[in-house]
């Protein structure tokens, strides 16, 4: 059984959108979480060693980190056809982009919202955010997803991202008609729904 550690309106609201988009049978348990606001705190429900979510266990292990568990999930149940398998083409672009998402994407986003200069890109890991916000216009302008005409978990990710995105670099045409696209998707409606319990 897959189990994934919840909490409405976090980071994993991304994972119920995979669950939903695999359409294998899983558990949601609710579990509290410290917010921004200082609301919240630890809950013992949680199997998260920083309490944090999202969380899963499936098989009796423990799976944190939404890169980890969309290629956890995506590799475990392939006939849902959310990512490219090991030997097929379009792998590399997928891994890619799964590690893209959370070791550049959100640190630069994250630095634009707090208003912080990225200083000279030899500084940073991650880079100038606007060389990041260039790859992710130039990619979905040629979309309609990040790999082109498939639909992947790495949407699910990038989608995430740019949701927040979209508040703090407006004006990108691109980022309304992909979160627009996204956004039909049944099992995101359905994720949606559920992400309040």
């Amino acid at each position: 059984m897959l189990t994934l550690f919840h909490s409405p309106k976090s980071r994993s609201t991304r994972i119920l959108w995979l669950m939903e988009e695999l359409g294998e049978p899983y558990e949601l348990t609710y579990v509290a979480v410290r917010r921004a606001d200082g609301s919240g705190g630890p809950d013992p429900r949680n199997p998260h060693p920083d309490g944090k979510v999202p969380a899963l266990v499936h098989g009796g292990e423990l799976i944190t980190e939404s890169s980890a568990i969309v290629l956890y999930l995506t590799d475990a149940f392939p006939t849902a056809s959310l990512a490219p398998q090991v030997g097929e083409p379009g792998r590399a672009a997928y891994l890619t982009w799964l590690a893209y998402s959370a070791g550049v994407i959100e640190p630069a986003l994250f630095a634009i919202a707090r208003g912080q200069d990225a200083g000279p890109r030899s500084v940073v890991a991650w880079g100038d955010p606007k060389d990041m916000e260039a790859r992710l216009t130039s990619t979905l302008s040629a979309g309609p997803y990040v790999l082109g005409e498939r639909f992947t978990g790495a949407d699910i990710l990038v989608s995430s991202a740019i949701r927040f995105a979209a508040q703090i670099l407006p004006g990108h045409p691109e980022f309304e008609a992909y979160l627009a696209r996204i956004s039909e998707r049944p099992a995101f409606k359905r994720a949606m729904e559920r992400d309040e319990g």
